[in-house]
């Protein structure tokens, strides 16, 4: 096998194994900041993508208060009751899932904003597909085998593996917390950012329990196995370095294990409170395919799509409070998503069929908070195939995002992004 091929499939986490016991630090990035790009880009500026895997029910999540009869209508058993709604100040026809107190808050400080109904032409309904589209950032009738964040950081950190970590940027381009990588962080021809699997885990490293080095090789035959294992020791470093800068965070975090997705932000906050100038973080959170019962029958503001939103939304309420206290609030931004929505109607089980649409989230201290589109229409009598329509692109929130938050000009982001997009002022 041809080194690059190889270099290519080891990078794809298909023969890297985990590192360390228990933390996986699957593949790194790094290369000198100095370089044409930098003239046009915010190099202070973070961006943390939040998945939500499974398909989330947007029209549950944000709710069309102004159609409440024909909502109540198309999911009698399980529509969440008028009074109960969390009210959007300034957006009377708009309200929350009565769960997201936390996000009402932000929302009326004007520290998050909702984008209805991003999707894609002709949405594709496979989990799989579905999330590799929104990862790739392609059509749906095209495959890619590069992810947006992968191509974005490649653009700004060329020249990977050689000469990394380096002065500049001694730090992982790309964190993904909770999971393996994913594709989002596919370059070119390697992956740009690293994994940290267990979030239990990354505390044992940081806390010395953890050997970093030692027998935990594997392939020591392959040099570029063995060089690989050396940049990710160094990266594991400085990950140590920066996370033991921070000896106080918020205390809104509920405790340790008792919120997944608040726990992986928790470590996100400390390693930008830390110093780390990584560029991109990802968290996720499961769960949300919720084909049946959705929702309690008694209490249709409780159940398992309410338990979902509860965390999310204290999750990302302490995390906006934690980066505060650490000083570094208005060098992140957060962007939520989920491969589709959920049909208009319930179905019978007492949930939510594969969709098209969904509400999407952002939030910061600088963004422009605020609903961009108008609240989706449901029919007067809804059938099991109605899907909410596409008002905005899921590559407009991305290009959006690479011009108003990176600063990249309008002509780069198609290095990024194959197309163009209408543009939304969120930031």
């Amino acid at each position: 096998m041809k080194r690059k091929d190889f270099i290519k499939r080891s990078l794809s986490g298909l023969v890297l194994p985990a590192f360390f016991n228990g933390i996986s630090l699957r593949t790194l990035a790094g290369a000198p900041m100095m370089h044409a790009l930098r003239r046009y880009w915010n190099d202070d500026r973070v961006l943390v993508l939040l998945q939500f895997a499974g398909g989330n029910d947007g029209i549950n999540t944000v709710i069309p208060a102004d159609q409440y009869a024909s909502y109540l209508a198309a999911r009698a058993n399980i529509a969440l009751p008028e009074e109960k709604l969390l009210k959007l100040k300034g957006y009377d026809k708009t309200a929350l899932h009565p769960s997201m107190t936390d996000m009402q808050n932000l929302f009326e400080q004007g520290k998050l904003g909702i984008i209805q109904a991003v999707s894609y032409p002709k949405p594709n309904f496979s989990h799989f597909r579905a999330t590799d589209i929104w990862m790739t950032g392609s059509d749906s009738n095209v495959s890619m085998n590069t992810g947006w964040a992968g191509r974005l950081l490649d653009e700004w950190y060329p020249g990977f593996p050689d000469n990394y970590p380096s002065t500049s940027m001694p730090d992982p381009l790309g964190i993904q917390v909770g999971s393996v990588i994913s594709s989002t962080f596919q370059g070119p021809a390697f992956i740009m950012g690293l994994a940290i699997s267990n979030p239990n885990s990354f505390y044992n490293l940081i806390e010395g329990k953890m050997d970093v080095s030692g027998d935990t090789r594997w392939g020591e035959q392959l040099n570029y196995i063995k060089e690989m294992s050396v940049k990710t020791d160094q990266y594991a470093d400085v990950i140590k370095k920066a996370a033991l800068k921070v000896t106080k965070q918020s205390d809104k975090y509920p405790a340790a294990g008792k919120n997944a997705l608040a726990d992986q932000l928790k470590i996100v906050a400390r390693l930008i409170g830390g110093g780390l100038k990584t560029k991109v973080y990802m968290v996720n959170i499961g769960g949300f395919d919720t084909h049946s019962k959705q929702t309690e029958d008694a209490d249709k503001t409780t159940g398992n799509h309410a338990n979902l939103l509860k965390k999310v939304s204290e999750a990302i309420g302490a995390f906006m409070d934690d980066l505060a206290i650490l000083q570094v609030q208005d060098k992140v931004m957060g962007m939520t998503f989920s491969e589709f929505g959920r049909r208009i109607k319930s179905n019978a089980s007492g949930g939510t069929d594969h969709g098209a649409a969904a509400p999407l989230f952002y939030f910061g201290h600088k963004v422009k908070g605020g609903i961009f589109g108008d609240n989706p229409q449901i029919p007067a009598s809804a059938t099991v195939n109605d899907n909410v329509p596409m008002q905005h692109d899921f590559r407009s929130v991305y290009s959006s995002i690479l011009q108003h938050w990176f600063g990249m000009q309008a002509s780069d982001v198609a290095t990024v992004l194959p197309g163009n997009f209408p543009d939304l002022a969120i930031a």
